[in-house]
């Protein structure tokens, strides 16, 4: 019996000789990576974005009253969210910076791209060469350093430019304006001329025959029209010798909006004349867009 209490001490004493050893040793301080910001600049403050690329045409944005709209290669309503992607090389960081004395040695003497940015104060150049073979991290050249960043960056600005349209088919400012539709003109509405209409946050139908509720309809407007981006989009050159079924999208300001049905099944192609963009829908959100649940009766 006393062996075993003899045998229990030792064991006792080791136990907290070993974490005493742990807890009273000396801590290893590992220092963490540098990280380098690459600029110090503030989104708010840009107006204008301009992408170059070696053999194709630039891709430009201009901000219009607080939103973003692509200049070139062609005119239309930019999705907001890319566009900001874009914009985000300016918060990037990286652990590794260089002297921008030899261009050539990073690929950045025949960049892949360059980005400029313009505000009131000038414009601000990115330009992207060729990647580290063993990161996949590209270099990045602004002012008189060079960097290895993250590649999502010279992704984001190198879409093609058609996937950078917004693929609502309304603008920020006409989705908080919506104040009816005339579906008259669609076949299966020819009948009852119907009209919905939006009014001090009160839903009318045009019609004895409908029962809607106004939950029911607010959550088609949210969803079908608010909440649904087209899968795609192209750009869209009316044929004046051609007339699709049409509807009307009404505003509060008295602006209408037609849209032209070009082909429902197997998807919903959806055409905005006045802003030259055919959309494309996935055949349930597009038959849900066209009918609105007004519970005819």
């Amino acid at each position: 019996m006393k062996n075993r209490w003899l045998l229990n001490l030792v064991m006792l004493a080791v136990v907290g000789g070993l974490v005493a050893f742990l807890y009273l040793r000396p801590q290893v301080k590992i220092d963490a990576p540098t990280e380098h910001a690459v600029s110090q600049l503030k989104l708010a403050d840009f107006n204008a974005i301009k992408v170059e690329f070696p053999a194709l045409k630039a891709t430009a944005f201009e901000k219009v009253d607080g939103f973003w709209r692509m200049t070139a290669p062609y005119k239309a309503r930019a999705d907001q969210l890319s566009v900001q992607r874009i914009l985000s090389i300016i918060a990037a960081t990286s652990v590794e910076k260089f002297s921008a004395n030899d261009l050539a040695k990073y690929g950045l003497n025949n960049p892949e791209l360059k980005v400029q940015l313009t505000s009131s104060n000038g414009v601000e150049e990115f330009i992207f060469g060729t990647h580290n073979p063993v990161t996949d991290e590209q270099y990045l050249a602004y002012k008189d350093a060079v960097y290895l960043i993250q590649a999502g960056y010279s992704e984001a600005a190198s879409v093609q430019p058609i996937e950078l349209v917004d693929k609502l088919p309304l603008g920020p400012e006409e989705l908080k304006q919506i104040s009816g539709f005339n579906f008259s003109h669609l076949e299966q509405w020819e009948e009852i001329g119907l009209n919905v209409d939006l009014e001090a946050g009160n839903w009318t139908v045009n019609t004895p025959k409908a029962k809607p509720t106004q939950n029911e309809l607010n959550e088609w407007l949210d969803f079908s029209w608010k909440q649904s981006p087209a899968k795609s989009v192209e750009l869209y050159v009316p044929d004046r010798k051609t007339v699709y079924p049409s509807f009307e999208l009404k505003l509060k300001d008295g602006k209408k909006i037609r849209f032209d049905k070009i082909q429902e099944s197997p998807e919903l192609l959806l055409a905005r004349p006045d802003e030259g963009i055919l959309y494309h829908f996935n055949n349930d959100v597009g038959f849900t867009m066209l009918n609105p649940p007004i519970n005819l009766k």
